[in-house]
Parts: C-alpha cells; structure tokens; sequence
C-alpha cells in the first residue's frame, strides 16, 4: 500500500510540475492574418490557452514573406509561423531552418486523420514540417440557380456541354462569364487559377508537377493548349462581361456581381470557395444554396477526369521548445480545426472534422468534393519561384488577355523561368 501511494503522490507531483511549467509560458506565432481571421485565430487558441496556461503571442503582417524572412536570416523567428506559401517552406526546410514535427508527434495519428496529399505537402525529404489547418477549393464555377432556371439552363458535366451552354448564352442575348483580374499588385492572380485548373485537366498530374518544377517548358504544347483553352474564354468579346478590357480593370471580388444584377450581366463565375464571402459581403441577403450555388469545374479529357486545385493555410515550427510543441499538436486537433473553419467557412483538412461545424450546405458540400477528390493539387504559382509564381505568370495573364500574342507571352514567362529556377 504504501508503494501504491508513493507511485500515486509521483504521478501528482509530475503533473503539478508540468502545469506549474507550462503556466506563464508564451508561444510566438506570426501570420498574415488581421481583422476578422486574427479574430478567428484568437477564439481558436482561447481553449488552448485555457487549457495549458501557455500564452499564444500573436503577430499578424501582412509582409510576412518579408519579415519572416529577415527575423529568420537574423537568428530571431517566431516559434511557430504561418507559411506564406509551399516553396517557402521547402526553402526553409532544405536550409535547416524547421523542425521536423515527426519527432513529437503521434505519426499514426495525423495518417489516420489527414490524407496522404496535406502529409505529402508539408514534407520535405520523408520529414514532416508543415501542418495545414484549412484549405480552399478552387475548382468551382459559382451561379446564380434562380436566374439559370428562368433561362431555361442547366448545369454542365463536361467541358463540351459547358461550352454548348455558353453559346446557348450568346445566342440568347445573354453573357456566360463574369471574369475579373484586378487585384492591386497582384493583378493576374486569378487568371493563373484558370490556367491551372485546365492543366490539370488536359494532362496528368506528374505533368503537372513537371510544369510546377520548371522541368516542363513554358512553349511547351500542353502549356499553350492550357493558355488558348483560357484565351477562348477571356479574350472573347462574346463570352465575358464587359469584354476582354473589363477583365482587365474589374477587381477580382467584385466580378461576381455581375450574376445578381436583374437581369443578369453574366451567369457563370469560376472562382474558389472564398467567394462567397465577398458575395455576401455585397448582397447581405442572399442564400447560400438558394441564391447562389456552384458546381464543379467539368472535366475537359475525359482521361484525366475531374481533378481538385486548392491552396490552404499551414503552420511550421522554427523553435523547439515544450510550449511550441503543444501548440502544434494542439493546431493538428479536431477542436482548433473545427473552431478555425466554423469561423471563416474555410475547408478543414483534417478529416475527422465534424461537418456540422461548417456554416451551410454548400461549404459541406465543398468539403465533401474536396475530401473525395481521386488528385489533389496546390495551386502552381504558389509552388513556383516568385518571380514566376507572382511575378511573370501574373503578368503574363494580363498581356495575353489584353491581346498580346500567345507565345511571345510564354517565351518571357520562360525567360524568367529559366534565371529564377537556376539560382
């Protein structure tokens, strides 16, 4: 009895050592989020915090790529930092610079809760170094189903019937797409989410992949073939609102307005799940499912069927310390995930999330595709080098729809290519 009792009063005495440790500790995070997603953040770490009595210091910019970048190179990171994008996070992982979170975390557990995709993308070289916490999916064509069956249109399941319906649009007197490329200095991005998206679907993954690794020349064929699928949408005076001028100058949140005009000033948008945000943000009484709905971006070769683009949010650890390592493992929980994406509509990675937590049925709906998804790829222009990823291919979008030729467009894509990927 009295072994029993001493092995008791060890237990107790261990568990009071490491709550007294762990109370008045802090962990440094620093991220892009301000406003209502730093909000979102601080309810999502409230139970953490509760919970541990560990401090989560946050600091949200949106020059993260800078400022990481310099407190990292200054041998001053945060403990734990958002990624700006993927190839950031294998540049700091080929540099040493991360911890590899295999080391304390329970790896049967995050297999049996994430798919192979998210494990694979937050990995470099087998080690884990990056955990997602919520996801977009890209490939959607938002519409408005009301004014659809007062036209007498329905949705499409391939790419030859999306085309049919849109000249069924046009010769109706009507305009099939709202397009809009203007976001400030990041004029062009959305353009790139096209150009994705139909490389995925004109040609393998590993093609793909290839295309990202700059292992793929951007003249190559099933680039160009990509491009002119794109340009026979967003050039066209018929097809779009405004014409290839207005695609230009409309700003990116604004261009699905024009589904819920009366009548119509167009009927399709294709953009991520994050838009609907900006639609309710414009017209605060509209319906999700009711007023406004999507369907999946068809399949254009049948061979390659119906693939799923994304981007996500992700989470890596600089410095290894008891309070860091309880943050990550709490951030790869059920609980913060479900907090996370209940707030801001966004997709959780991690699969046993409750779907109840997601605000309506065509965010459930999203993550159901997004779970069921045979190929999963990130978004390529955040894989990419910068001054292709957000510098050329961005600004090759807006000469090729502002109609400057298609291959003088991707020889300079190409150009850039070649001089950033050699350094």
């Amino acid at each position: 009895m009295k072994k029993f009792n001493f092995i008791i009063m060890l237990i107790c005495l261990s568990f009071l050592v490491s709550v007294t440790t762990a109370a008045g500790q802090s962990v440094t995070v620093m991220g892009i989020w301000t406003g209502a997603e730093a909000d979102a953040f601080a309810k999502m770490v409230a139970p953490f915090e509760a919970e541990t009595g560990i401090k989560v210091e946050f600091t949200g910019t949106r020059d993260l790529p800078a400022i990481l970048t310099t407190r990292v190179e200054a041998g001053n990171p945060p403990d734990v930092s958002v990624m700006p994008n993927p190839g950031q996070m294998l540049e700091f992982a080929k540099d040493g610079k991360l911890i590899d979170l295999s080391t304390f975390m329970d790896m049967e557990a995050l297999k049996s809760e994430y798919s192979n995709a998210w494990l694979d993308l937050g990995s470099y070289q087998s080690k884990l170094h990056a955990i997602f916490i919520s996801a977009d999916l890209k490939s959607l064509v938002w519409y408005n189903p009301k004014a659809f069956a007062a036209a007498g249109y329905t949705v499409p399941n391939t790419w030859d019937e999306l085309m049919v319906l849109s000249d069924k649009m046009v010769a109706d007197g009507n305009t099939p797409w709202a397009i809009g490329l203007e976001s400030g200095a990041a004029s062009g991005w959305p353009g790139t989410d096209w150009i994705e998206d139909i490389m995925l679907r004109i040609a393998s993954p590993e093609t793909y992949d290839a295309w990202v690794n700059h292992e793929l020349a951007w003249t190559n064929d099933i680039v160009v073939e990509a491009f002119e699928i794109f340009g026979e949408i967003a050039r066209s005076e018929r097809y779009v609102y405004g014409g290839p001028n207005a695609v230009l100058t409309i700003p990116f949140g604004d261009s699905p307005d024009a589904l819920f005009t009366d009548p119509p000033n167009a009927y399709m948008h294709r953009q991520a799940t994050f838009i609907k945000s900006f639609i309710l943000d414009h017209f605060p009484d509209l319906v999700p499912g009711v007023d406004f709905d999507f369907f999946p971006f068809p399949p254009i070769k049948e061979e390659f069927g119906n693939p799923a683009l994304g981007a996500a949010d992700m989470l890596a650890m600089f410095n290894d310390t008891p309070e860091a390592r309880a943050f990550m493992k709490y951030i790869a929980s059920t609980q913060a995930q479900g907090i996370w994406v209940g707030e801001l509509g966004k997709l959780a990675p991690n699969l046993k999330v409750d779907p109840m937590v997601y605000p309506d049925d065509i965010t459930r709906k999203a993550a159901e595709i997004l779970g069921e998804a045979s190929v999963f790829r990130f978004d390529a222009s955040d894989l990419m080098p910068a001054a292709v990823g957000s510098g050329s291919f961005w600004s090759g979008i807006l000469d090729y729809v502002s109609g400057e030729s298609l291959m003088n467009v991707l020889m300079q894509v190409e150009a850039s290519a070649l001089d950033a990927y050699s350094r």
